[in-house]
């Protein structure tokens, strides 16, 4: 009988981990990629102190690009503000290329499809909120 009992405690404990509950997950279309060459970078942000820097990330990665869309997920957020950055590394180099005075040399994106003047947009033009279970946004790539 008691037995019965553990299993049961143990099965609820189960459900209501922090690993199955408050997850949410992100889903990105990124559109508008130029090319089906390289990979496209992106980093998820939920802090405005990290954005868009290399530390403080959320969750990165680098799908394969095959065509002028491409769809991520990321799951096991928490609900909350986030943003994101996207770069297209259409040469393969693991870098975001730029040029003379910092000029941009590869295509790159962020949520919003916030823009900045001479840098990347604040946190706040980027940010969203993500919730439970799904949440989906759009992000179009800059020419």
């Amino acid at each position: 009988m008691w037995l019965k009992k553990v299993a049961a405690l143990l099965a609820g404990a189960a459900v209501f981990s922090p690993a199955v509950c408050g997850a949410a997950t992100l889903i990105m279309q990124i559109e508008g990629i130029r090319s089906p060459q390289g990979r496209l970078h992106y980093a998820v942000y939920d802090r405005v102190e990290n954005f868009p820097t290399r530390k403080g990330r959320v969750a990165t990665g680098e799908p394969d690009v095959t065509g002028s869309r491409l769809t991520i997920r990321v799951p096991g957020l928490k609900p909350g503000r986030y943003a994101v950055a996207v770069f297209h590394d259409e040469n393969g180099n693991d870098e975001f290329d730029q040029g003379f005075l910092g000029i941009p040399l590869e295509d790159y994106a962020f949520s919003n499809n916030a823009t900045g003047f001479l840098s990347a947009p604040s946190f706040e033009d980027a940010a969203f909120s993500v919730n439970e279970p799904e949440t989906g946004i759009v992000i179009r790539m800059t020419d």
